[in-house]
């Protein structure tokens, strides 16, 4: 069981648990792909890769939205995000699948091919503002609509541990989760989904708001940069993510180092990611994730990048 108490206070306000993660599976079952497990040699080393960029919308953020609407006291009428990309498109998704209609907003700088699968699902597209934060303040201005944060809420992270918690079912022996982290939802619901496992938290610097609240003591406003900005670019590590990460070890990655472990997933394991995706690889390449058997988490393939050749 994993207790969240506000500000260091010890007055209760919000308990999650591994049952919660239990029945955010049984919800999206119906819907959502169970992503397979693959266990690699690299440098005589062996590590799990979780392929969570086959999942659909091309990330896991559609287990956390539809969890969110599935899990609402009653089914909404209309839906309502701000997404820097991957969770808008996942929120449309979900949306989709659900018959409810949807609006997402989005920075001005939202990737092409992001924007573009958004607007396939259906949903309406509003670009706003510079940064996710700009946008989530629009779109939380919209009336009558269910609000669906990308990261911050229970049934969010629930939904988004469902990943962790089918890579430990398949591959019992792994001993260490990693997971790229903006906003927190991803790895916090690890942590929750781990079956008490390791888990280590990687953000590229210059895109790192889970590091700058763990060395402040709670979550502050961060500079957002770098070539996985688009997905992990939250200006501030959400309070519900924070206090439960707080039990998984932070690392860095540079741009140079995400970006030649992205290459090289797709050079010896034909795996294509985006930049976000392959910043747990990049972690593990630079021996900074220990364990006998690591599994990583590759979040997401929302690219229009292709390799060479």
């Amino acid at each position: 069981m994993i207790v969240i108490d506000s500000g260091g206070v010890r007055s209760i306000y919000l308990v999650l648990m591994l049952s919660d993660v239990d029945a955010a599976a049984e919800r999206i079952g119906p819907y959502v792909r169970h992503t397979p497990a693959m266990t690699v040699e690299v440098e005589g080393r062996s590590v799990v890769l979780k392929l969570e960029q086959l999942q659909l919308t091309g990330s896991f953020k559609v287990r956390g939205a539809l969890n969110a609407l599935l899990g609402a006291s009653e089914r909404p009428g209309r839906v309502v995000t701000a997404s820097g990309g991957n969770h808008g498109l996942a929120v449309a998704a979900a949306a989709s699948l659900l018959n409810v209609p949807a609006t997402v907003y989005t920075p001005e700088s939202v990737p092409a091919a992001k924007a573009r699968r958004i607007e396939a699902t259906g949903a309406k597209l509003i670009r706003h503002g510079a940064t996710y934060a700009e946008a989530a303040a629009a779109a939380m201005e919209v009336p009558d609509a269910l609000y669906v944060p990308a990261y911050d809420h229970p049934l969010v992270v629930a939904g988004q541990g469902t990943c962790a918690a089918e890579a430990v079912a398949d591959v019992p022996s792994v001993d260490t989760l990693v997971v790229a982290v903006g906003g927190g939802g991803l790895g916090a619901g690890t942590v929750l989904g781990s079956g008490g496992r390791h888990v280590v938290a990687v953000e590229p610097h210059g895109c790192q708001a889970f590091h700058d609240a763990l060395a402040a003591g709670q979550p502050v406003d961060s500079p957002v940069g770098g070539v996985a900005m688009s997905a992990l670019g939250a200006t501030r590590v959400g309070e519900v993510p924070f206090a439960i990460l707080r039990a998984a070890t932070s690392v860095l990655v540079s741009d140079e180092q995400i970006l030649a472990a992205r290459d090289r997933l797709w050079e010896e394991f034909r795996l294509a990611v985006e930049p976000a995706g392959a910043v747990p690889f990049a972690a593990w390449l630079a021996g900074l994730v220990p364990g006998d058997l690591p599994c990583l988490i590759l979040c997401g393939a929302n690219t229009d990048w292709t390799p060479e050749g």
